[in-house]
């Protein structure tokens, strides 16, 4: 099983001069971090105009920053908006394959559709129409990706003329591809696609078991058609992650990164919003002062004793928890370790002592363990990619000619 860090940017209220400029400085050495300690990759979401929730509305600028400064880890959009009303997906492409040339071949493409009124509706994107959007512009930009020239489209949601998109990544076809999934029917729609499953739904370990099994059964299955040039059969799960060898201080020192975010994903998806006035973590202090959420969590932990697997706690405590998702089938966990006013000192620590004193244990099982599901999965996959429709490559008496803007001129000119 393999660990990433994943990375919304929130920036809770009230904000001090240089607190954005501050806060995007310790997510970039966090990263840089990680990759020293041997974590496999960072993922960075992709939102629009959620104050407070996420400041991240450049991803492919933050990752090609973390490049630059890294050697090993995989650089995930979690994920890429794909409506082609926010962008169009040439541009996409573009920022994708762009990024995968500078860090010599380490992206991974997370593809989805938003959710909240905040986003969709700047764009004039109607709820009811988003995913089939997104999936149509999907599979177009795996196809500008992969085809030299690509062909051109003339689909439902948008038209572009043969062009041939560079750079081309180095990944041949192109990067991983995976989808954003916040319940079991995204995970089944994940592997009938054959792209990864991100999932986002915060279960517990026990209950990933059956996502597992809903996901590779789809990708096992009759309706298993590829929506990119190639399968990655692949299930993330997030979490949140906070180590101390007293339990109930791990519990403290985490509470309010993994629920802050949960209480402002919940915020900004049902509550109104007034643009430039949002009041996130002020509300969310006073929930947790009227309910008393922290100490409840800790009372609970401590009556479990040694039956206790939170995402916060001992080390020994964590590393329960991730035995459950190694034996669950979960190919990555992904840790959500920046949320709230948690401390950059603080996240430092707790990816240090994870990645020394948890992480090697399933490090050592992971490729006998992928190289078994692999081999497994092969011959469905090989299935799927036969089922495929292709688009049709253009023979070079096929591709159009562009007509240059001097012999335009020319015949304006002649015509006076």
């Amino acid at each position: 099983m393999k660990f990433g860090t994943f990375y919304q940017q929130q920036m809770p209220r009230p904000w001090d001069d240089g607190e954005e400029v501050k806060s995007f400085s310790n997510h970039i050495e966090q990263a840089v971090l990680a990759d020293e300690l041997g974590f496999h990759s960072v993922w960075v979401t992709e939102h629009h105009f959620l104050e407070e929730y996420s400041h991240s509305s450049a991803p492919e600028i933050f990752l090609g920053a973390v490049a630059a400064r890294t050697k090993r880890i995989r650089l995930a959009h979690g994920i890429r908006h794909t409506p082609p009303g926010i962008k169009h997906p040439a541009r996409v492409a573009e920022e994708i394959a762009t990024l995968d040339v500078i860090s010599n071949g380490r992206v991974e493409f997370g593809v989805g559709e938003g959710a909240t009124r905040l986003e969709l509706g700047a764009h004039y994107i109607a709820g009811r129409e988003k995913r089939a959007m997104s999936l149509e512009a999907s599979e177009q930009i795996a196809n500008m990706l992969a085809m030299s020239p690509y062909p051109g489209w003339d689909g439902e949601y948008f038209k572009m003329e043969c062009r041939n998109i560079v750079p081309k990544p180095v990944q041949r076809p192109h990067p991983p591809m995976w989808l954003a999934c916040t319940n079991r029917e995204t995970i089944a729609l994940a592997g009938r696609l054959g792209i990864g499953a991100l999932a986002f739904s915060f279960v517990d370990p026990t209950e990933s078991a059956h996502w597992v099994e809903t996901y590779y059964n789809a990708i096992k299955s009759d309706e298993c058609v590829p929506i990119g040039h190639a399968v990655n059969p692949r299930i993330a799960m997030v979490s949140g992650l906070s180590i101390d060898d007293d339990r109930a201080t791990a519990i403290r020192d985490g509470y309010d990164c993994f629920n802050f975010f949960k209480f402002s994903l919940n915020a900004t998806l049902m509550r109104d919003s007034v643009p430039g006035y949002t009041n996130l973590w002020a509300d969310y202090v006073a929930e947790q002062a009227d309910n008393g959420g922290c100490d409840m969590a800790i009372a609970e932990a401590l009556a479990q004793g040694d039956a206790y697997t939170g995402a916060s706690g001992t080390v020994e405590d964590v590393r329960r928890r991730m035995r459950l998702f190694e034996n669950s089938g979960i190919d990555e966990v992904i840790f959500t370790i920046q949320g709230g006013r948690r401390p950059h000192a603080h996240i430092c620590q707790t990816l240090t002592r994870f990645a020394g004193e948890v992480m090697p244990e399933f490090q050592a099982r992971d490729a006998a363990r992928r190289a078994q599901l692999d081999a497994e999965l092969a011959p469905y996959i090989e299935a799927a990619l036969k089922r495929k429709k292709w688009m049709k490559a253009l023979d070079r008496h096929e591709v159009p000619v562009v007509e240059g803007i001097r012999k335009n001129i020319s015949a304006t000119v002649s015509q006076l």
